[in-house]
């Protein structure tokens, strides 16, 4: 199965086009010629079985045959992390948290933070690559970074928690706190942790603490370990 996205698929027009780096990955890479079988998504839960009409390294004409639209998970993830100093980490998270199943990840720079500059672009280029390859339907939402004050004001009413819990603190476990159909949120902090006045603005915007386990994990493994267990509370046939 060959998927390819365009995200700006035109209703009603008998001809569509593919983008250039899919026309050319398309032509000259899996050198698909007119006549052949692909599938489209546009990022928003519909995929569309096309055939490829006309062969352009930078406009790959395509005609639609039929369209499945997949609705929506009766859950949604969003991930709120610091970006790591080294960024192929961050990457890689954005990478396997899109295979494994998130609706959003917000960036954002903490007191702590070693990292003050991250570019969208190659982040929203391996979102998608991995969108694809997992054969998915639905771009995640990616939220450029921002303050951690800033960032706490787009946050509404879903369930909150943040990967945080004092040494002299019982333990929480992130899936024994979280219900099943619930819309989550997850604060992840930088490499040098919270500070102290984070930690309250979470608790006094209704954030619950919460732990990943006992062991100590990187800001990357944290933040896919929190998407997974939420993925898994809510896909788990034993509920």
């Amino acid at each position: 199965m060959h998927l390819f996205y365009q995200p700006e698929i035109i209703a009603g027009e008998a001809t569509q086009h593919l983008t250039e780096d899919d026309s050319r990955h398309a032509i000259k890479t899996l050198r698909l010629r007119a006549g052949d079988a692909i599938t489209v998504t546009d990022g928003h839960g519909n995929q569309y079985a096309a055939v490829i009409h006309e062969t352009d390294l930078r406009r790959c004409a395509f005609r639609i045959k039929a369209v499945q639209t997949t609705p929506p998970r009766p859950f949604s993830i969003r991930i709120c992390v610091a970006p790591t100093k080294n960024l192929d980490r961050i990457e890689w998270f954005v990478e396997k948290a899109v295979e494994v199943g998130i609706e959003q990840i917000s960036f954002f720079f903490g007191q702590h933070s070693e990292r003050r500059v991250l570019k969208l672009e190659r982040i929203e280029k391996i979102a998608i690559a991995a969108m694809k390859q997992s054969l998915q339907s639905f771009l995640p939402k990616l939220d450029d970074a921002v303050p951690f004050g800033e960032m706490l004001k787009t946050i509404g009413d879903e369930q909150r928690f943040i990967a945080h819990l004092p040494a002299n603190q019982p333990s929480v476990n992130l899936a024994k706190q979280a219900t099943e159909a619930g819309q989550y949120v997850v604060l992840i902090g930088p490499e040098g942790d919270f500070s102290e006045k984070e930690i309250q603005q979470a608790i006094a915007a209704g954030f619950q603490m919460a732990s990943l386990g006992p062991n100590r994990l990187r800001t990357e493994t944290a933040a896919l370990t929190a998407c997974q267990i939420l993925n898994f509370i809510n896909q788990s046939p034993m509920g």
